[in-house]
């Protein structure tokens, strides 16, 4: 099966590996050292039976497709196939993504970041620093741990649904927002399915986002569902910046009365002196959560065990529909 690389080029040893390029190129017809960036500078293209596409890869019109006349299927190594056109799977293009394996480790960030901030340890560590004594854990912070915590999680996303998973079988309640999720979905998670974005937040000690963004979850955490919150309750955010109301979320941690956990903002990167950056109630990072280092590396195996299927006739496991 004749195949192309169309991606960043400079992703391509640290997505994969010697021995996953090995694998590839014994599976293939591919040369893993000859990454495109674009369509056009893809050779033989009339003979291109499969694209592996990553981080880096062009949105793909229909009329580029028109040079592909034998093209069977894409392996996206990334998450979201937003570059595809949806003419695809019209012309019969298998599609797959590692949008499961690029969950994980958005999920494990983020189950780290509200245990952390259930525990206080972002705004002790500051306390500690700023006063250097002896800090009485039960009565400056009385309200620590997650045992019997209030955890709201907006979106039943494949995120979502790993930090769900890992939650619910401890001693937290869990509510869930997803205007698509069904009872039998929060029945199967042990969560309680809450109908209204802004109850659920007024439930909540922890906030925590995981919704796709579109045009309907744009601002989506607004400036009511933010004031519904409990005075002391932590906004976490690990999906997009824009799905929050930026300048109402200020204006409540400027008061005070609410703590953030931020890995993304709007825009992202802020720029330079915005209050998020020095708010003490604030624990701000560089987009960190998803997949990066060698965490790259299971996205690269995921598009593998994807080619494998392909090549032995197997649907895919990760099948996706642009």
């Amino acid at each position: 099966m004749r195949a192309a690389l169309l991606m960043d080029p400079a992703l391509v040893p640290f997505v994969f590996g010697a021995d996953e390029r090995a694998r590839l190129e014994e599976l293939l017809e591919i040369d893993m050292t000859d990454a495109a960036t674009a369509l056009s500078a893809i050779s033989r293209a009339s003979e291109i039976e499969l694209l592996v596409t990553g981080w880096g890869v062009p949105f793909v019109r229909t009329d580029e497709l028109d040079a592909f006349p034998a093209l069977r299927a894409i392996v996206h190594w990334g998450g979201g196939i937003g570059f595809l056109d949806r003419d695809a799977t019209a012309r019969g293009i298998l599609v797959s993504s590692a949008r499961a394996a690029n969950a994980v480790p958005v999920a494990e960030f983020t189950l780290a970041m509200i245990t952390l901030a259930a525990k206080d340890a972002f705004w002790a560590s500051r306390l500690y620093s700023a006063e250097q004594r002896f800090v009485d854990r039960e009565q400056e912070l009385p309200r620590t741990g997650l045992y019997g915590t209030t955890v709201g999680i907006v979106g039943a996303s494949a995120i979502g649904t790993l930090v769900m998973e890992n939650l619910a079988g401890g001693d937290v309640h869990v509510l869930l927002y997803d205007p698509y999720a069904t009872a039998e979905t929060a029945s199967r998670l042990g969560v309680e399915l809450v109908p209204d974005l802004t109850e659920l937040a007024a439930r909540s000690d922890i906030l925590s986002i995981h919704a796709p963004e579109m045009p309907s979850t744009i601002g989506m955490i607004s400036r009511d569902v933010l004031a519904a919150l409990p005075d002391g309750a932590t906004l976490v955010n690990t999906a997009r910046g824009a799905l929050v109301d930026q300048d109402a979320l200020v204006a409540e941690l400027q008061s005070g009365r609410l703590r953030a956990v931020l890995d993304v903002t709007d825009p992202d990167v802020l720029e330079p002196g915005h209050p998020l950056y020095t708010l003490p109630n604030v624990f701000l990072t560089p987009h960190l959560a998803g997949s990066m280092g060698n965490e790259l590396r299971r996205l690269g195996h995921a598009a593998l065990a994807e080619v494998e299927l392909l090549v032995a006739g197997q649907p895919f496991a990760h099948p996706m529909n642009p």
